[in-house]
């Protein structure tokens, strides 16, 4: 029991830790600049498919790297130009810690494209840093819903999880990652006994 609690603390405390960089971490912003933001956003997504299959098989963490970022130009690629720029906008008032005008304007963002999922991914992370961590989950599980390989909204998830005390879970959902994104930032924060460290029955919920 103490062992666990002192594994739950640490688990915590890491979280904690990579959150506090995640304003600049969360997503490249050169992924912006790449992206075409005009036309739809389907035909674009189809050369995922290949580029997972890269990143699954990636030899090295650098070379992982490499399609992660072409990953995310075609995750930025909005279904039009406004989308797109309010998201830049949403993106640039996170930076400077305007949190409000970023949910506003990704508010309207998601309005204009619901079926967009990078929409949800940025407002739930936005949910996150106002500690609104419910609202935070429904947008992330929204983001995933759409792109269910979309690993940063799982990291994401986890983090969140954590933050709910919600730990066996969010151990879940980091191996999920894991299993598309070998390479994911956030695998240091998974536990090394899964078991060992699992909250009791009937609390993790």
């Amino acid at each position: 029991m103490i062992f666990a609690r002192m594994r739950a603390f640490r688990l915590l405390a890491a979280a904690m830790l990579f959150a506090a960089a995640l304003p600049v971490a969360w997503i490249p912003a050169k992924a912006f600049a790449a992206s075409a933001g005009d036309g739809e956003a389907g035909p674009a997504m189809r050369g995922l498919d290949p580029l997972f299959d890269a990143l699954k098989a990636a030899p090295d963490e650098a070379s992982a790297r490499v399609i992660e970022d072409r990953i995310w130009r075609l995750w930025m690629h909005a279904p039009d130009r406004r989308t797109e720029d309010l998201v830049r906008r949403a993106m640039e008032k996170r930076r400077v810690y305007d949190f409000a005008g970023a949910k506003a304007l990704l508010d309207e963002a998601a309005a204009g494209a619901p079926a967009y999922a990078e929409v949800y991914n940025q407002r739930g992370f936005v949910l996150f840093l106002q500690d609104d961590y419910d609202a935070a989950l429904e947008d992330v599980d929204r983001a995933i819903a759409l792109e269910p390989r979309h690993f940063a909204a799982m990291a994401g998830r986890a983090l969140i999880l954590m933050r709910q005390g919600r730990h066996r879970l969010a151990q879940k959902q980091l191996r999920e990652a894991v299993a598309i994104n070998p390479f994911l930032k956030e695998r240091g924060l998974i536990a090394e006994d899964p078991k060992r460290d699992a909250p009791r029955p009937g609390i993790d919920l």
